[in-house]
């Protein structure tokens, strides 16, 4: 009687490890299996795999492939558990140190060994070495190799384009570009009607660039000071090097402190940040406490 309960105690627990992939992922089948013992290795018995897009590492008893943890997939920190998993290839189980920092309580995560962006055969630039393997193995993408390290060389696109912004006559407004190249690209400034690159010789409009957010990214800033009618327009970024370029516009309109545009879009009357297209308006009084201050030398 306890043999035939105790087998279907069994027989349920697989059953709801099968339905449930989470509790699968984190070893209640593999608990049951390390139960019966490995036992003599016989290779002809294995499973057949699915798709193990980390790749394959040996099972607990050293003698099945089974797939490895993924990056991002919790795992097992030392050989002597087999609760989670082996993480796949070019992957390493660690701490995730952020969170210590925090104050959670730390879950061992697969990580890539390397975090250099690579160059594979599809002229696509992969974050890590990993997530190109991990490309490799879905099999989507066809004979896929590492090319080189580091990103593709490639045309300069645009990650976040400049915002249409309108805002009052007298406030300033900012503009920004953010561009991802590999070689870097250069980013300048054109207002639509206008042939000549800004500022030119206007002391009201000043621009600026600097390198990130993102590793061979660069991000580039018009600011117009002291809002005039004459500002309404088209503001175009412009970016290029060697392989191409590529452009992003946005338009800015500048409403009369006094009007009833202003009024109707509670626009601050003082010295403020723009305000976009896509923001939610606020009272004058948040505006005031989230005003974004420029620094007067621009540096």
């Amino acid at each position: 009687m306890n043999s035939v309960l105790s087998a279907a105690v069994m027989l349920l627990l697989t059953q709801v490890a099968h339905s449930l992939p989470t509790f699968y992922h984190r070893g209640w089948l593999r608990l049951l299996h390390e139960g019966d013992g490995c036992g003599v290795c016989q290779p002809e018995l294995c499973p057949p795999l699915a798709v193990c897009v980390a790749g394959t590492v040996q099972d607990v008893c050293d003698c099945c492939p089974e797939c490895g943890n993924a990056e991002g997939q919790i795992c097992d920190l030392d050989n002597t558990n087999h609760f989670y998993g082996r993480c796949g290839e070019d992957l390493e189980c660690q701490l995730d140190t952020n969170v210590l920092v925090s104050g959670d309580i730390p879950e061992p995560q697969c990580t890539c060994r390397s975090q250099e962006s690579v160059c594979a055969s599809d002229r696509m630039t992969y974050s890590n070495i990993c997530r190109l393997k991990e490309a490799f193995h879905s099999g989507m993408h066809g004979n896929l190799s590492l090319t080189h390290d580091g990103p593709c060389e490639s045309v300069p696109w645009i990650a976040m384009p400049p915002r249409n912004t309108h805002n009052v006559a007298g406030n300033y407004v900012i503009f920004s570009c953010e561009v991802s190249a590999n070689p870097m690209a250069l980013v300048e400034w054109r207002k639509k009607g206008n042939e000549n690159f800004l500022p030119g010789d206007d002391a009201h409009i000043s621009v600026q660039a600097r390198g990130g957010p993102e590793r061979y990214g660069i991000t580039g800033w018009l600011q117009i000071q002291g809002l005039k009618k004459s500002d309404e327009g088209i503001y175009t970024c412009y970016t290029w090097n060697k392989y191409g370029e590529a452009h992003a516009s946005a338009s800015l309109s500048v409403n009369d402190p006094d009007s009833s545009s202003a009024m109707e879009l509670n626009l601050p009357t003082r010295n403020s940040k723009y305000i976009t297209d896509d923001e939610d308006e606020e009272d004058n009084d948040e505006d005031d406490e989230d005003d974004y201050e420029i620094s007067g030398d621009n540096g």
